[in-house]
């Protein structure tokens, strides 16, 4: 579902109701209803009404979960975080992932920064540095981890660091991969699509 903005640029549609819902997933709008009710299907209602509103990045959690396959919905270019406090990197990173075609790219310089982009712009991946001015990566990992709406946001740590306790100690923070700097850019392009499209995390 998409619309075209008055600059001729696709838009996808960021918010559904109950029945539209039901139509993507192939259930009955009853059935949607209920796991909007139980808080299995997240949203909200619309202020003075009985009206449900389910926002895309809830409906996409949701159909990963109960394994409704995504063909239904156009999901649009894969959303990455960059956070590196280095400039050139963030620079560089986002001028091959978006002439890639296939992302959509934000950026954070610090940890702080990093906790509220991956609130407002959701996305799929955060690249993450693991040493930041204010925090490391590993309390960014925490704090993401901590949210249950962003609990299947993906996170690959890229760092000089080769320290294998160090490694292991973000992997259990909650870290999905450790890619060692400097790295290939086409593995890490490849990697960030590898672990959008295995699911949910377990």
């Amino acid at each position: 579902m998409t619309r075209v903005d008055r600059d001729g640029h696709v838009q996808l549609k960021r918010v559904f109701t109950t029945g539209e819902v039901a139509d993507i997933c192939k259930l009955s709008q009853q059935t949607v209803i209920r796991c909007f009710d139980s808080g299995r299907l997240h949203g909200y209602r619309v202020p003075g009404s009985r009206f449900r509103r389910i926002p895309r990045e809830a409906l996409i959690q949701f159909m990963k979960e109960h394994n409704i396959p995504l063909d239904q919905l156009e999901t649009g270019k894969i959303r990455v975080l960059v956070v590196d406090d280095d400039p050139n990197i963030v620079e560089m990173l986002v001028d091959l992932l978006e002439r890639d075609g296939r992302f959509e790219v934000d950026t954070a310089l610090t940890g702080f920064d990093a906790g509220l982009k991956t609130r407002s712009f959701r996305p799929d991946v955060v690249v993450l540095d693991y040493m930041l001015p204010d925090i490391n990566g590993n309390v960014v990992c925490r704090t993401i981890r901590s949210d249950e709406l962003l609990k299947n946001v993906r996170i690959i740590i890229v760092s000089g660091v080769v320290d294998r306790d160090q490694v292991q100690k973000l992997l259990d923070d909650g870290a999905d991969d450790f890619i060692q700097k400097p790295f290939i850019i086409k593995d890490l392009v490849n990697r960030i699509a590898e672990l959008v499209h295995s699911g949910p995390r377990a």
